[in-house]
């Protein structure tokens, strides 16, 4: 069976075009996919999701217009970048809240006096509250200023002003 047919059938909801389909794009699907989202168990979803999105779209497809594969991939493509762009995926990316860290750094006996971090929590505490909100987002949790910007309610300058000036305080706090 050529591939013309092959299309047709699965145009037509044929489940073993499908499957056929399947077996013959997949691998090269999960490998676009897995170069954009660098995770294994995402890009096997994505890669179901994709399928899923061709069989009910299958009527879209237009041979006129480009190469099967080509727009499978397209599919494929997109698919990995909306994720990418998620919410979840950004908040997989962050760090872990700032207390954690600072309770390890104080209670572990291991550290000798002259690491960085010690005595990191006194310092931040020194500063204001609204320097407190803003360094923690944006230096303990990995948000960016964008981000802190929409946590916080406030206007974006404001928060790259806090970051800037709060940067100050601790620098002048710490001799630097």
């Amino acid at each position: 069976m050529n591939q013309d047919q092959l299309i047709l059938q699965f145009q037509q909801k044929d489940v073993k075009a499908y499957e056929k389909l399947y077996n013959m794009y997949c691998d090269s699907i999960s490998g676009v996919v897995n170069n954009i989202v660098k995770n294994d168990d995402v890009t096997q979803e994505i890669t179901q999701d994709v399928f899923i999105k061709a069989w009910n779209n299958a009527e879209s497809y237009s041979a006129k217009k480009g190469r099967f594969f080509t727009w499978i991939l397209n599919i494929a493509r997109n698919a990995a970048i909306d994720y990418t762009r998620s919410k979840k995926f950004k908040q997989s990316k962050q760090n872990l809240n700032s207390d954690f860290f600072v309770d390890i750094l104080e209670t572990s006996s291991s550290l000798d006096s002259t690491t960085n971090t010690i005595g990191l929590k006194k310092f931040v505490t020194n500063l204001g509250e609204k320097c407190k909100s803003v360094i923690e987002l944006i230096y303990f949790k990995g948000f960016t200023q964008k981000e802190a910007s929409e946590e916080l309610n406030m206007p974006i300058g404001t928060i790259k002003t806090r970051n800037r000036t709060c940067i100050g305080e601790l620098r002048s706090m710490l001799g630097v």
